[in-house]
């Protein structure tokens, strides 16, 4: 299993990297050309969509590296097999909340695709794409929680990051 996913962590990673790079990119050409005189319709929202998509595809990959934040201020004060089914409740929660978020924006995009539902600015970009990257990004999360809780379950390690000393730079 881990075989499938680790490369669809990374892809999602990448992806997220890129959008971010993306975000970037069309910033500094809209400032280039403001500066320059001439004026892109719409390249704001551009850079929305463009950053949005880099947050969401990134999740996976970060939860993954044990790079998300965690408010452990209870986790932490806790030892042994109590501390162990903390962590597996709030894996769980995480867990059903991702799949829920996964849903219900994977919905989200359909409706948009259907409806043939637009952007209200002069771009009038078609909704269902920038709220594709949503979607796949918390799919991925939902997957990388998932494996996380069933990994936890199987061989009683807490998760990566749960050790706050470990993050501490």
């Amino acid at each position: 299993m881990r075989s499938i996913l680790d490369p669809f962590y990374t892809a999602l990673g990448v992806l997220g990297a890129l959008f971010i790079l993306a975000t970037l990119v069309v910033e500094v050409a809209g400032i280039a050309g403001r500066e320059l005189g001439y004026s892109m319709a719409g390249l704001d929202s551009y850079a929305g969509y463009c950053l949005a998509a880099g947050s969401f595809l990134a999740m996976a990959h970060a939860l993954r590296r044990g790079d998300h934040i965690r408010v452990t201020l209870i986790l932490t004060r806790l030892k042994g097999r109590t501390r162990y089914w903390m962590e597996v409740l709030c894996l769980c929660i995480a867990a059903l909340l991702s799949a829920y978020f996964a849903y219900f924006s994977a919905r989200l995009v359909w409706g948009s695709y259907t409806l043939n539902d637009v952007s209200q600015n002069v771009d009038a970009t078609p909704l269902w794409i920038p709220q594709l990257s949503m979607a796949i990004g918390l799919f991925g999360l939902a997957v990388a929680f998932a494996e996380q809780l069933f990994v936890t379950l199987r061989t009683g390690r807490l998760a990566p990051g749960t050790d706050e000393a470990a993050h501490v730079e």
